[in-house]
């Protein structure tokens, strides 16, 4: 099967939303999968010496659900800020610019998401 190219985004608030859901919904199935990992390891220890071989591999699996928690909340506030404008002006298209939000979290989540090595969409 050959690679999927890359994909581009118009920068409208349909094609942001489902941007948002995708990343989401990835959000949702790595902490899952991270939850399963961590419920297996917890049921294989049978003696307190496998707590040294069985704590790294619990406590990956805890940063992995964290992290996921932490981009969630960081998805959360940007969608509120959406919602808010959508609100206040009635328009289909806007820009990032006209998002009341924190500069950093918007960077953040536009460099995660835009990573060429993790990533196949390309910002318009």
């Amino acid at each position: 099967m050959g690679r999927l190219g890359k994909k581009d985004i118009s920068l409208n608030k349909d094609s942001v939303l489902a941007l948002m859901q995708e990343i989401y919904n990835e959000l949702v199935e790595q902490r899952n999968t991270a939850i399963r990992i961590q419920n297996k390891m917890l049921s294989m220890m049978k003696d307190p010496q496998d707590m040294t071989l069985i704590g790294p591999v619990i406590e990956k699996q805890q940063k992995i659900i964290n992290d996921c928690v932490d981009k969630k909340l960081s998805l959360s506030k940007l969608q509120a800020s959406m919602w808010e404008k959508s609100n206040q002006s009635q328009q289909e298209n806007f820009s990032i610019a006209d998002i009341d939000m924190d500069d950093e979290v918007i960077k953040s989540l536009i460099e995660k998401d835009t990573d060429p090595k993790n990533s196949q969409y390309k910002l318009k």
